[in-house]
């Protein structure tokens, strides 16, 4: 059964609004309203990753979504001018 089946990857958020306009507006990522009040990333691979509220959601401490870029630093360059702090 679930070797047929296409697995897809989730996470939660505590405010779905704040989602949209991080993946869509700051990321530029193709974001759309899921069939049950959630949100979807439709990546260039294919892939649509399922992002859904949840009222004691706890944000990760570890990564939750990689992007293969071919250049590092005109990556961090371009995501710092969209106002997005980089931590290491």
């Amino acid at each position: 059964m679930l070797k047929d089946s296409q697995a897809f990857s989730g996470f939660s958020v505590n405010d779905l609004d704040a989602a949209r306009a991080f993946y869509g507006g700051k990321l530029g990522l193709d974001v759309r309203s899921g069939p049950m009040g959630n949100l979807e990333l439709h990546l260039a691979s294919g892939t649509t990753v399922f992002i859904y509220p949840k009222k004691d959601h706890v944000p990760a401490t570890y990564t939750m979504l990689n992007f293969p870029v071919a250049d590092v630093e005109a990556a961090v360059d371009q995501l710092a001018k969209a106002g997005i702090k980089m931590e290491r």
